[in-house]
């Protein structure tokens, strides 16, 4: 069974003010199939939030529900301090999201593409797409066809039309998948920046050492239920990983898999990779010791967002 991770957010630097997106036993039902259970999140202005979780997990049906496409089966879920359920057309006009990848008309211009979709938006300043432009450092190809664009042109273009709007949460979900290695940078450097514009962004992505660079904190769920809600750093320093030589592996792996404090280990190339609480390297040593077996070489390694993430949920990958 796995043991939650749930950290306190330091209330004394944030204000109620600075809630922008609050759930509280926010659950839906599919049938028998119960997709989110007593969902309760709280994201802040002026920060990177991911949302992470195994294939099935419940983002999805959570990230419809925060854009009012899903009616919740119970719970309540807040908006600017407003029910969703009460507001919905005007606290959902202070949202952008991205939901897969960006549509755009081919064969328009990037600038072009966001003037008709000002137009159908209605109330959007001329000088605006000029603005989003530039903001997402697409301003010496805006008058290029959609069509010539490069992946990452076209997800920064997605961006630029949700900014339209000045929106105050942006919702992206995977926003650098199937991007080049250059694309992906492009993204991943404005994904803080945009937040960091007294904004929230709440970021759906399997790509967990992308999550690990942009995000402040995390919240990870499996079959529908918050296993961990905290921020990136004390994620990574609640453990370390270990890379062990000795001459008889499988039998140390054993031995080590024995130790109620031990969460996990495997065998790289002839290595033990072990997964343990911080600072218990002599440990680990001293066990394997007393049966006999002694280590030619012990190694620290950093602890990533995706080993915490597969010890969190039994190994399960994301989407």
């Amino acid at each position: 069974m796995t043991t939650p991770v749930n950290t306190e957010v330091n209330t004394d630097s944030k204000q109620e003010k600075d809630i922008i997106l609050r759930t509280i036993g926010l659950t839906k039902r599919f049938g028998k199939l119960e997709a989110v259970k007593d969902l309760d999140l709280e994201i802040y202005r002026g920060e990177v939030f991911g949302f992470l979780g195994p294939n099935g997990a419940g983002k999805s049906t959570t990230v419809g529900m925060i854009l009012g496409l899903i009616t919740p089966t119970s719970g309540s879920l807040e908006l600017f301090g407003q029910r969703l359920d009460k507001h919905r057309w005007s606290v959902l006009r202070r949202v952008g999201a991205i939901i897969e990848e960006p549509a755009f008309y081919p064969y328009l211009s990037g600038r072009n593409n966001l003037k008709a979709l000002a137009r159908a938006i209605g109330d959007i300043p001329a000088a605006k797409i000029p603005e989003v432009l530039e903001r997402v450092n697409l301003a010496d190809r805006a008058d290029d066809r959609y069509s010539h664009y490069s992946m990452g042109m076209k997800q920064r273009l997605g961006i630029a039309s949700t900014l339209l709007r000045d929106p105050e949460l942006i919702i992206l979900d995977e926003p650098t998948s199937g991007l080049d290695p250059a694309g992906t940078k492009e993204v991943r450097d404005l994904i803080p920046q945009l937040a960091h514009e007294h904004r929230a962004v709440f970021l759906c992505s399997h790509l967990l050492h992308e999550v690990e660079l942009v995000c402040d904190r995390v919240a990870i769920i499996k079959e529908g239920i918050m296993i961990a809600n905290a921020p990136v750093r004390e994620l990574l320093t609640k453990g370390q990983l270990l890379q062990i030589k000795v001459d008889n592996p499988g039998e140390a792996a054993s031995i080590l898999e024995n130790i109620s404090w031990v969460n996990s280990v495997k065998i790289e190339d002839d290595y033990l990779i072990v997964d343990v609480p911080k600072e218990s390297d002599s440990e680990v040593n001293k066990a394997l010791a007393e049966h006999g077996i002694y280590a030619s070489e012990l190694v620290s390694r950093n602890v990533s967002l995706e080993s915490v993430f597969l010890q969190l949920t039994g190994g399960e990958s994301g989407d």
